[in-house]
């Protein structure tokens, strides 16, 4: 019988999923079709962990950063499943294969950071599910033209199709947070190169959400020539501007900079 002494606690603004209904719909939303590996993030007391262990991935690994949450699992957790105690952010995910699945209820207070972990390996993680708070969710998941949506929604719609799933009520974790979450999918696109220069891309994305507010020509004028000739996308605001448009914006950029 698993032993049930070993308890963990709350930890890096994680709550802890107490739903059986709703842990099984987060995993049954991760398709994984085709992936050499999941890696679930900071399982907690393994509320995932459990329904993930019985299904049959070629690899499955977990990495939870609390000791006492990576002894409770160890003691509680049966099947194939290796338990990593560490920090997924500084994690090597290249030597777990080349078509990797992460999952997982994210920490509120990292969450923006395993999204960015996610892209920085974009030609390793093939499909992510994630619970979020659940402003998070719907600014990464947002339109052009939306007030919220920012850095993460452009550069993640580059290379992943992104869905809003479900939200999820406050009073299925414990402790309860004081806002809801929810919980949404990613899924490599087949967009392999965006066509322009993919560090300048992403630069040129931070930047101009940086100034908002501003007319794009406000951030861009310090990374571009002074006599560099004006386009029309340089009179519109970051959050108008699909991912297309700052492609082609930076490759005006990389064609005019200093």
């Amino acid at each position: 019988m698993p032993d049930q002494q070993v308890r963990p606690k709350k930890h890096l603004g994680q709550h802890f999923l107490k739903d059986k209904r709703i842990a099984a719909a987060i995993v049954d939303a991760l398709h994984a079709d085709g992936c050499d590996s999941v890696v679930e993030v900071g399982p907690g007391m393994g509320v995932l962990t459990h329904l993930l262990a019985e299904r049959e991935f070629p690899s499955f690994r977990v990495i939870e950063i609390d000791r006492e949450s990576v002894d409770y699992l160890r003691h509680n957790v049966t099947g194939t499943v290796e338990i990593i105690e560490g920090d997924f952010l500084e994690l090597d995910l290249q030597p777990l294969g080349d078509s990797i699945a992460v999952i997982g209820n994210f920490p509120y207070n990292i969450s923006s950071q395993i999204f960015f972990k996610i892209l920085e390996n974009r030609d390793h993680v093939t499909e992510a599910v994630g619970m979020v708070q659940k402003e998070v969710a719907e600014r990464i998941c947002s339109d052009p033209g939306s007030r919220v949506y920012g850095i993460l929604s452009v550069l993640l719609r580059a290379w992943y199709d992104i869905e809003y799933l479900f939200t999820v009520s406050e009073h299925v974790f414990s402790p309860p947070p004081k806002v809801r979450s929810a919980v949404i999918r990613l899924s490599r696109n087949n967009v392999e190169r965006l066509g322009c220069d993919e560090k300048l891309f992403v630069s040129v994305v931070k930047r101009c959400f940086n100034q908002r507010r501003k007319m794009l020509r406000n951030p861009i004028k310090a990374m571009v020539n002074a006599g560099a000739a004006d386009m029309p996308l340089l009179s519109m605001r970051a959050e108008q501007l699909s991912v297309s448009q700052f492609v082609e914006l930076t490759n005006w950029v990389d064609a005019n900079r200093l």
